[in-house]
Formats: C-alpha cells, sequence, structure tokens
C-alpha cells in the first residue's frame, strides 16, 4: 500500500476522452467493406488466443474468439462497475458511456481519459467519484517471448486513491456473461460465392446467445477467488472451454463477494445489492442452464483512509484450445503446450496471471523502455509504433501448438477483415517488419510454411474476381501451380497453411511479384536476425530455385526480366501494368542478387542467376528511366509517377546488396515521388492524408476513376518513409509519416488501420496487415 496515486501512463500514450465520439470519422468506401465504427481499443489477449476488444466509451465490443471470425458487438453484461459511499452519499456507475442494462447507470461522457499504448491501455475515471482512480489493462505481449505471448489472459490492475479528507468506501465489481460455446461457426461447410468488389466470402453464423447446458462454478484458495464458467463436454470441440474471472484475497485490506447465477438480460436482482452497499449476495448456484443466458460476477469492496492508495487486480481468462477451420481440420492453439489441451485450464491461467501480472507490467515496461526514453523520436510515433502491434493480436492470429517440426508452432495473421486470407506475401513484404523485430522465430515460421507450399499444386479451378468487377467475362483459373509462390497461406474456412492461393480477385500464379517477394523476405529475415541461422536459409533453398525458374517463364522475350501481362498482377490488383514494370522489375533484379547471396552461403550454383541477373540491369535501366524518375512500364505509355516505384531498390540497400540504380536516378526518382505522390496531390487535394499510389508529375490524376492510383495505402506509405530515411531523406520521411499516422489516430481508425484511404474521408480494408510497416521506418532511422 503506497500513499499516493502512482499510475504512470507514458506520454506518448494514443488518448481520448472517455465516450467522446467522432464528428467526422473516416466511413467505408465499399459498402461491402467491413464498417464497424470508430469505437475501437487496443485489444486484449495473446497471439493467436483469441482476443476481445474495449473501446473508449469501456465497453467489451469486438470477439476474435474464433481464429479468423469477426464479430463486433457490445456485450452490457460484461462490464466493469463502480460503487461509491462518501459519509452518507453514495452512488453507482457502469463504466461505459454507452446504453448498458436497464436499470444499471451508465458512466458519464468525457469524465475522464482513455489511453493506449499497446499491449498496454488505461482508464482513468475523472469528475465523478471522489476517488482517484485508475484502471491499467495488460495482455502478457512480450518481445522474443514466445509463451507468455501466447496466453489467453487480460489483466485489469485497478489503483484507487482518496484525495479527500474523509474515509471512501468503494466496491469495484466485474461481471461476465457465460458465453461458452458461442464462438464457432455452424455452417460447418459453408459455400463460397464471390463478392460485389470481386473477393471470396463465406458465411459465419456463430452460436451467439445458445448457452443450454452452460454453468457456472466457484472456485478458490486462500489466496484466490474465482467464478469460472463452463458447460458439459466430454470432448472439447471448437467453442468448447472454458471463460474465468479472478481476484486476490486479503480480508486485511478488502472483501470479495460474488454472485455465481444471474440474468444477463436484466440485472436488476445484481445491480439492487450493488448499488445499495457494493455487495453481492454471494450466490453459489451451479445450475445449467436449460437455454436462458447466465452471467457471473465478482466484487470487491474497501475502505481508504484520507490519502491511503490501494491497488486490486482482476483478470478475465478463457480456454478454448481449439481452433477448426474446414470441418474436421483442428489444430491446438499455442498456450496449450503450457496449459494442456481438454479446455478446463481457465482458473490455472487465471491463477498464473494474478501471480506473475507485475512481472508482465515489467516486462512490457523493459522491451519498450529503450524507445519510449528516446528523445530522437516524436511522441507520435512512438505512440504508433507499439499501437500498430495490435493487429498481431487482433488480426484473426492463428498460433498452432509447437511440434517437432514446427518447435515454437505455425503462425499466421490475416491480410484483412475483408480479404480473410492468411500472411499475404505482398502485404507482408512491408508489414512483416514489426513481426521479424520483435518475434523472429514466429516470423521464420511463416516463410517456412511457403517454401513448404511452393512445390505444392492445386488442381482445383475457381473463378477470377477481378473481371466480374468490370464486367467482362469471367475466366476461370488454377488455384496453385507447381512452383508458384503463393500469394497466402489460405482462408479459416479451410486448411490453413496447407491449402494456399484462397484469393480468387485475380490469378496469383501469373503475379510478378510473388515470387522476387519470397527470396527477398528470406534473405532478410535471415541478415537481420544475425546472419547466423543457415539451417533456415537450407529449408527455402528448393523453393528459391523453383520459384525463380517458375517467374522466369515470363520473360517471354528473354531479355532477362518477366513481363507484366496488361492485366493487374501485383499487389496493385487493380492497376494493370504491361512489360517490364518499375515495381516487379525491380524486385527482380533485387531477388536475383538475394538468390545470388544466400546460394554464395550454402555454396550452391550461381550462375544462372548471375547471367539473368547481367541481362536485367540494363534493361531495366534502358526502358524505364525518364530523366527524371522511373517510367510505370514499358508498354502503357503512362506518364505516371508510382510511389513505390523502387521498392527493389530500397530492398537492395536494406541488404546490403549492389543498387540496382545509379544514385543520381536514385535521388532524382524518390524526390519526384514525394513531390508529385505527396506535397503535389496533397495541394490538389486540399488536404495532407499521405502519398498517394501514382499520379501524374503536377499531383493530378492520370485517370480520375482510377481506384489504387489514388488510394493513399497506409502500409505503403510507412515503406516509402523507410526508403527517405534511408536515402537521408530525414524531414520528408517523418512528415510523411506523421500525416498518415493523424489520418489513422484522429478520425476513428485506430486500432483498425486500414490499407487505403481517401481525400474523401472514405477507407478499404480496415484491419490490415501492412501498416506495421511503420517498424521499417525505426529500422532505417537506426540504419542512418
Amino acid at each position: 500500500m503506497s500513499q499516493s496515486n502512482s499510475v504512470q501512463i507514458p506520454a506518448c500514450a494514443w488518448t481520448r476522452p472517455i465516450g467522446q465520439g467522432w464528428e467526422k470519422p473516416y466511413t467505408v468506401r465499399y459498402a461491402s467493406n467491413l464498417d464497424d465504427g470508430a469505437w475501437h481499443g487496443a485489444p486484449l489477449g495473446g497471439f493467436g488466443a483469441g482476443c476481445i476488444g474495449r473501446s473508449s466509451k469501456g465497453d467489451f465490443n469486438l470477439w476474435h474468439i474464433d481464429g479468423g471470425e469477426h464479430i463486433f458487438e457490445s456485450m452490457s453484461a460484461c462490464q466493469f462497475s463502480v460503487f461509491e459511499q462518501v459519509g452518507e452519499q453514495s452512488q453507482a456507475c457502469a463504466l461505459t458511456t454507452d446504453q448498458t442494462l436497464a436499470n444499471w447507470r451508465s458512466y458519464p461522457q468525457n469524465s475522464g481519459t482513455y489511453a493506449a499504448l499497446y499491449p498496454r491501455s488505461w482508464f482513468k475515471y475523472e469528475n465523478v467519484f471522489q476517488a482517484q482512480l485508475t484502471c491499467e489493462q495488460l495482455s502478457p505481449i512480450i518481445a522474443n517471448n514466445y509463451q507468455e505471448t501466447s496466453y489467453p489472459v487480460a489483466v485489469f490492475q485497478w489503483t484507487a486513491h482518496n484525495p479527500t479528507n474523509q474515509p471512501i468506501t468503494l466496491s469495484i465489481m466485474l461481471t461476465w456473461e457465460n458465453m461458452v460455446g458461442w464462438f464457432t461457426n455452424t455452417l460447418k461447410s459453408p459455400e463460397i460465392r464471390i463478392r460485389d468488389d470481386g473477393s471470396p466470402v463465406y458465411e459465419y453464423q456463430p452460436r451467439m446467445y445458445q448457452s443450454a447446458g452452460n454453468f457456472n462454478q466457484l472456485t478458490g484458495n486462500e489466496q484466490q477467488l474465482a467464478i469460472v464458467m463452463s458447460r458439459d463436454v466430454d470432448q472439447p470441440k471448437e467453442g468448447d472451454g472454458q471463460w474465468a474471472i479472478a481476484t486476490s484475497l486479503n480480508p486485511y485490506l478488502w472483501e470479495v463477494f460474488y454472485h455465481t447465477r444471474w440474468n444477463p438480460e436484466d440485472g436488476s436482482e445484481l445491480w439492487e445489492s450493488f448499488s445499495r452497499d457494493g455487495s453481492l449476495s454471494d450466490r453459489d448456484d451451479e445450475t445449467r442452464s436449460t437455454g436462458e443466458r447466465i452471467g457471473s460476477a465478482i466484487a470487491v469492496r474497501f475502505t481508504l483512509k484520507p490519502g491511503q492508495t490501494l491497488q486490486i487486480p482482476f483478470v478475465l481468462s478463457w480456454d478454448f484450445p481449439i481452433t477448426e477451420f474446414a470441418e474436421g481440420v483442428e489444430y491446438f492453439r499455442r498456450y496449450t503446450d503450457f496449459f494442456g489441451r481438454n479446455g478446463q485450464n481457465a482458473v490455472s491461467i487465471a491463477r498464473t496471471a494474478l501471480k506473475y501480472h507485475r512481472s508482465w507490467q515489467e516486462k512490457i515496461q523493459t522491451w519498450q523502455a529503450p524507445i519510449l526514453d528516446r528523445s530522437d523520436l516524436p511522441d507520435w510515433f512512438k505512440m504508433a509504433l507499439f499501437n500498430e502491434l495490435y493487429d498481431l493480436t487482433q488480426g484473426g492470429t492463428v498460433w498452432s501448438a509447437a511440434d517437432e517440426r514446427d518447435p515454437v508452432g505455425q503462425f499466421a495473421v490475416l491480410e484483412c477483415i475483408d480479404y480473410r486470407w492468411y500472411e499475404s506475401l505482398d502485404v507482408r513484404l512491408y508489414g512483416s517488419f514489426g513481426l521479424l523485430m520483435l518475434w523472429a522465430e514466429l516470423e521464420k515460421s511463416v516463410m517456412r510454411s511457403f517454401a513448404r507450399a511452393i512445390p505444392q499444386q492445386d488442381d482445383r479451378t475457381r473463378v477470377i474476381g477481378y473481371y466480374y468487377t468490370i464486367g467482362a467475362d469471367i475466366p476461370m483459373a488454377l488455384r496453385k501451380a507447381k512452383g508458384a509462390t503463393p500469394h497466402d497461406l489460405g482462408a479459416p474456412n479451410e486448411h490453413v497453411w496447407e491449402k494456399t492461393n484462397y484469393t480468387a480477385y485475380q490469378d496469383c500464379n501469373l503475379w510478378k511479384d510473388l515470387g522476387s517477394d519470397f527470396v527477398l523476405q528470406v534473405y532478410r529475415d535471415y541478415l537481420l536476425t544475425g546472419a547466423t541461422d543457415k539451417a533456415f536459409l537450407e529449408e527455402c533453398w528448393d523453393a528459391i530455385v523453383e520459384t525463380l525458374l517458375y517467374l522466369k517463364q515470363f520473360d517471354l522475350d528473354n531479355d532477362g526480366i518477366p513481363e507484366n501481362s496488361g492485366a493487374p498482377d501485383q499487389t496493385f490488383d487493380d492497376w494493370r501494368l504491361q512489360g517490364v514494370s518499375a515495381y516487379c522489375g525491380g524486385l527482380w533484379i533485387a531477388a536475383l542478387e538475394s538468390a545470388i547471396a544466400i546460394g554464395k552461403i550454402l555454396d550452391r550454383p550461381v550462375d544462372l542467376y548471375q547471367s539473368w541477373l547481367a541481362q536485367s540491369r540494363t534493361i531495366y535501366q534502358d526502358k524505364l528511366w525518364n530523366g527524371t524518375y522511373y517510367r510505370l512500364d514499358s508498354g502503357s505509355g503512362s506518364e505516371v509517377v508510382m510511389a513505390d516505384q523502387l521498392c527493389g531498390q530500397f530492398y537492395a540497400r536494406l541488404l546490403n546488396l549492389p543498387d540496382i540504380v545509379p544514385i543520381e536516378c536514385l535521388q532524382s526518382a524518390l524526390h519526384t515521388v514525394y513531390d508529385a505522390c505527396f506535397v503535389r496531390f496533397s495541394q490538389k487535394m486540399g488536404v495532407q492524408i499521405g502519398a498517394a499510389n501514382g499520379v501524374l508529375p503536377d499531383g493530378s490524376p492520370e485517370n480520375p476513376n482510377a481506384t489504387h492510383p489514388l488510394e493513399v495505402w497506409t502500409g505503403i506509405n510507412f515503406g516509402i518513409a523507410a526508403f527517405l530515411m534511408q536515402m537521408e531523406m530525414k524531414t520528408q520521411a517523418w512528415t510523411l509519416t506523421e500525416s498518415v499516422v493523424q489520418q489513422i489516430y484522429n478520425n476513428g481508425l485506430q486500432f483498425r488501420t486500414p490499407e487505403a484511404i481517401t481525400a474523401a474521408g472514405t477507407f478499404r480494408a480496415s484491419h490490415y496487415l501492412r501498416a506495421m510497416a511503420i517498424w521499417a521506418v525505426l529500422l532505417m532511422f537506426d540504419r542512418r
């Protein structure tokens, strides 16, 4: 017990008045895309364990408990509430500014501050209670940690301080609904259809509100009290398991009350007791539900003397050990390596949290401190750097239990919720820097999955959605060609890691960047983790050889560089490129250099790559350089300045490889990109939101009706900012990065960062993987 309120919220944390809305938040660009609104907060839960979101209103509203599936709905019964009595005056509030249960009083809007610096977040309550109350929320997300980072648990550390000259009695209550069995798809083989934007989708029908057979039990020991929420099952399947809420016992400092069975659709009985004096009825009722919904509650009541401070921990844990993809395709989650696989371990997880949560907090602070303590990094950058890691928890993440082949398990994050397939390789070319820099073994596990997939063939065919969107004849295409680098590692309704190339918007067997992307990321992951893991390179070498040979077949004129086909056949998959392109051609040259470097490390023959490289370098410069920047391609005649035209050059310098282009051309092109795509585009649009993907040199659109060229892609912008930083254009790098960060965090896009934003205040594809490219900005800043 301390004598002052010592809660320290980092100065760089993102803050928002509790319950304050947005006057004009970004809205979705296409009606079919996901738009849950602006109420998103930092997620709680470990990687691949399922996660929960709590917004700055105080409500729990995001439920990613079923791997890869998204539910956004405020659950009124899942809540913290506070009772306070000072003298003869008392009051009680549920700590959400949103509408809560009918008899419960909501918390007043703008009465305090929400702050977030992932994986920690805070609610600081002000001007309602006479006591000073702060709740810190965290899960044990710790860099270079492959155990606790997987735990399905959330800790709520309450700090209560009495600044007055009279005693204050407080009671803090955590209520939770038994939702066991809700989070699994009742459609075990959902039909796949093509959405209006050309993307493949399937229907998700969870077992929401189906509580028959659920029951709650009181448990505990001398140190802790918990309520475990379960249902009777013989052998757990997806959705089966437990929830638990728990707190510490300390009879010298506080009283603990409980109620194991109340009606979460009403709550009047519970609230009558709590709002009267902060107590509960200590009801212990294990009656099974016959269909009615049931809740549980724990309350901690204590009295603070004038000037006194007390800290009370609450824990929420869950144990849903199985992720099921297609029917019968089941994986145990990573955390089950440490807590068992029977779905009966929620209390054990909660007890672990109560024992170690202070250590977890210290470990989080220790790995973040070297960045937070730096005076050479702006606060807004520190804030976004950590908060953008939210997607590693919230991105539909799956992380399997370990085995002999995969000693830390297999890992994957969705491209986004709208494009619900895993680890899109073109997207993670920039978007994987955060994972690589902080959890390198998970990064390597992803690349091993791609290496295993390259030799595979999938003879199924499907329609290509892009042609549907433009009203053309819809061709059929092979799912996965042998030797082709897959676009993604599959989707939650099939078999992730085994059935790849789920996306059907384009025929990814024809893409001209994926093979290069694979080679570059393999070599990058080797170099940036110490350049000692030759076994990793060995595992990937055969796939490198096969995919480069596959990609070379698209060099139809045998000039050394594969040509783009005139169909959108790269990451900008709505943008037609023809002939040799600056984007794909540069990646190809950098990939050849990487393959040569890898081959020399492994003592493998590289003569073929050297011969291709000798041709490629001359062709690239001769066909694409226009004296100021590199042309979009050699075949379209377009004069567009493509923002990411020299991505291959960025990677070449990143990997200490020879430059792809002469230094004077590089500098001219990069200055032109910044001027046209950012400065002049901003002037034309009347708003500074970031760099457009491709505009004419004066900042105007080549085609005002184009989609991808006129969008500002958050992750591409961070990648370009990293390139600017690499080339000593520090001021431009910070300006560009800040413009995008401000759009995200000032306009209701926080913790759902989209792929694309527009000058009209619209976005596309929220919860997007590529935005973690912001970590590349830090990497390049530190390598200057």
